[in-house]
């Protein structure tokens, strides 16, 4: 009779002592209210509603510490489907709360919600999020800071002040009209109207100079720049006149110091950059312009950076001297310096044995004019883009739960490892055989076993003349950046010149120009995840496929359980 007292009494403080814990857990999850609306801004001498989050733009900041675990409940009050994207998160074992539109959840109708479980592992740095469907993140967006775990300290002296800097977008038009309007008649869309620092154009557009961003310093100390590149669809160099930066960090990872005049950043990604006043007090631009691609915004954004103190104001602020529009060598030399710190605080572990091997041609193509429309693209046809000769489609039931709930139908695992036509890949469009003008289309998958070791090779072309750099994101996975070149990748000399010691873990990385990047990582993250290019409109017409991670043989190492209240398609 004591046993079972003593058992009842044992079991009944093992059931409190679990519900403490997971009590203590769940208190110690941040959680978050933010609310989607449509917002009334004036920029350029004109004024327009636009989709915002807490009406600000660029969104509010979320910030963590390392290994934090967040939650988000986003009400959609505006008028357009929105999910959202915690870009940079692997979100380990969770693609519930990744965020891609028909790839990992059906959208947020106006009128409902969804919380979004965050989940942050090894991520230090900056980060950002944004909006995941349709052209919406021009909008969209904020920073996402993670910080150092309390009593750890960052791999460089403490900055006296930290400084989010977001480049975005700006369009006089909606967006969403400006997107569809392209899509349904197959040309380009608009290009922006200006580029913006932290929200505002700066000091060369129209009816901007009174709103002009300012950081103010002082001189001697130094500062922390968490630089974003949240635009569209163009790379952009970055300056600070008269002034040194020091890239200590990017895609959320330490790497080895540069100390550079410029920054070249590619959209989706992200930067940690040091920048000590030391000049003579006064102002100082902070200004960013486009790399060249096919079609792109030819403006400058500028911000100031203004020192404390007595002083008289120069009449203009110092101007940096950016690269050319069109200087592949300052954007290849500054990429080339990006090395991770590789030491026993940050070790490296590149996958040296591969069991995956893929080479996946990036292409803007063209698709035929449907119905009786009238399409402005090439030749009477519609733009259109592809990843191996597949230009992903969008299905009706998000990729995720297709797979979780085996609904068929809905995609295919055939999704090419390799080019299936090779060609002179950099060649002028002229010289191109005719059946990689077109591509296929079709929701096309990449399945992986759990664990397996892949290496990606990302091929640029010349199709249609649309050589540019791609900057090309993996969702679920930050990878190692292993190698690059121009012209065709050879599979038998390009491997030789890989850095395998200390290449930087990164999440986009930027593909040359009639060139090649290589990429390498384990898939060690069961889910369904995303990967393509961040040009937005090349991801509108294609450019895009899933990776699907297999779970494992354990628990521990196969995808989370759904959440219980999943947005309807």
């Amino acid at each position: 009779m004591e046993f079972r007292k003593s058992l009842k009494f044992e079991l009944l403080w093992l059931f409190l002592l679990n519900a403490f814990v997971f009590t203590v857990q769940q208190s110690n999850i941040t959680t978050l209210n933010w609310v989607l609306n449509e917002t009334s801004f004036t920029r350029l001498c004109s004024t327009k509603t636009m989709l915002t989050m807490n009406g600000m733009f660029p969104g509010p900041a979320l910030h963590a510490r390392k290994g934090d675990r967040l939650r988000v409940n986003v009400q959609n009050q505006g008028t357009y489907n929105v999910t959202i994207h915690w870009h940079g998160v692997k979100q380990p074992r969770n693609p519930w709360s990744d965020g891609p539109e028909y790839v990992t959840q059906c959208p947020i109708k106006p009128g409902a919600n969804f919380t979004y479980d965050i989940i942050l592992s090894s991520e230090e740095g900056t980060m950002w999020w944004h909006a995941h469907s349709d052209w919406s993140r021009a909008t969209v967006h904020g920073p996402l800071i993670v910080r150092p775990k309390l009593g750890s300290t960052y791999p460089f002296p403490q900055p006296a002040a930290e400084f989010p800097i977001v480049l975005a977008s700006w369009y006089k038009g909606d967006v969403m009209e400006i997107i569809e309007t392209a899509l349904e008649n197959g040309g380009e869309p608009n290009k922006s109207d200006a580029f913006t620092i932290n929200g505002q154009p700066g000091d060369l557009y129209n009816c901007s100079t009174n709103s002009t961003y300012r950081m103010l310093v002082e001189y001697g100390k130094t500062y922390l720049l968490r630089v974003i590149n949240s635009i569209m669809n163009e790379e952009m160099f970055f300056m600070v006149a008269n002034h040194n930066l020091t890239v200590v960090g990017v895609d959320a990872a330490y790497v080895k110091h540069i100390t550079t005049d410029y920054i070249m950043i590619s959209p989706g990604q992200t930067m940690d950059v040091l920048i000590t006043a030391n000049q003579t007090p006064s102002h100082y631009y902070m200004a960013a312009r486009a790399y060249e691609g096919t079609y792109y915004d030819n403006t400058t954004t500028t911000a100031i950076v203004q020192y404390t103190g007595n002083y008289t104001p120069p009449a203009t602020p110092s101007f940096p001297n950016l690269p050319d529009y069109n200087d592949s060598a300052a954007v290849t030399t500054f990429v080339g310096k990006i090395r991770a710190l590789a030491n026993a605080m940050y070790p490296v572990n590149v996958p040296k044995n591969i069991d995956n091997h893929l080479y996946i041609t990036i292409a803007v193509n063209s698709l035929p004019c449907t119905g009786n429309a009238t399409c402005v693209g090439p030749d009477g046809a519609k733009l259109a883009a592809s990843l191996n000769n597949v230009s992903f489609v969008n299905p009706d039931v998000d990729v995720l739960q297709a797979y979780y709930r085996q609904i068929g139908g809905v995609y295919t695992t055939d999704f090419p490892f390799l080019p299936p036509y090779f060609y002179n890949f950099t060649a002028e469009t002229e010289d191109m055989p005719d059946n990689v003008l077109t591509p296929t289309t079709g929701t096309k998958v990449i399945e992986l076993k759990y664990n397996s070791s892949v290496e990606i090779v990302f091929q640029g072309t010349n199709v249609l003349s649309g050589a540019e750099n791609h900057p090309m994101h993996l969702h679920g996975y930050s990878f190692y950046f292993v190698g690059s070149g121009f012209g065709i990748f050879d599979n038998t000399t390009d491997p030789s010149t890989y850095n395998l010691v200390d290449p930087p873990e990164i999440n986009t990385v930027g593909v040359p120009k009639n060139g090649w990047a290589a990429i390498r990582f384990v898939a060690d993250n069961p889910g369904v995840w995303f990967m393509h290019c961040h040009l937005e409109r090349h991801s509108s017409w294609g450019m895009d496929t899933v990776i699907i991670v297999k779970n494992g043989t354990t628990a521990e190492t196969s995808m989370l359980e759904p959440p219980t209240a999943l947005n309807p398609c």
